[in-house]
């Protein structure tokens, strides 16, 4: 995958593309987490969130930048 995309003549980073992404897949592992009430099982859910994105945008930056 390029470093940098085109996106209407303006080149921006990859990793903005990987953010939104991880973004939307944080979205969907907390609505899955929320639905089946699982957030009971951990001591503070807003630190769970925090750190599943940060787990899922540094999975996607590694396929990038390895």
């Amino acid at each position: 995958m390029p470093r940098e995309i085109a996106f209407h003549g303006v080149y921006m980073p990859t990793m903005t593309l990987m953010f939104l992404i991880a973004a939307a897949l944080a979205w969907a592992l907390d609505r899955f987490l929320a639905g089946f009430d699982l957030y009971r099982f951990f001591w503070h859910p807003a630190l769970l969130r925090l750190s599943l994105f940060t787990c899922i945008f540094g999975a996607l930056a590694l396929t990038v930048y390895r």
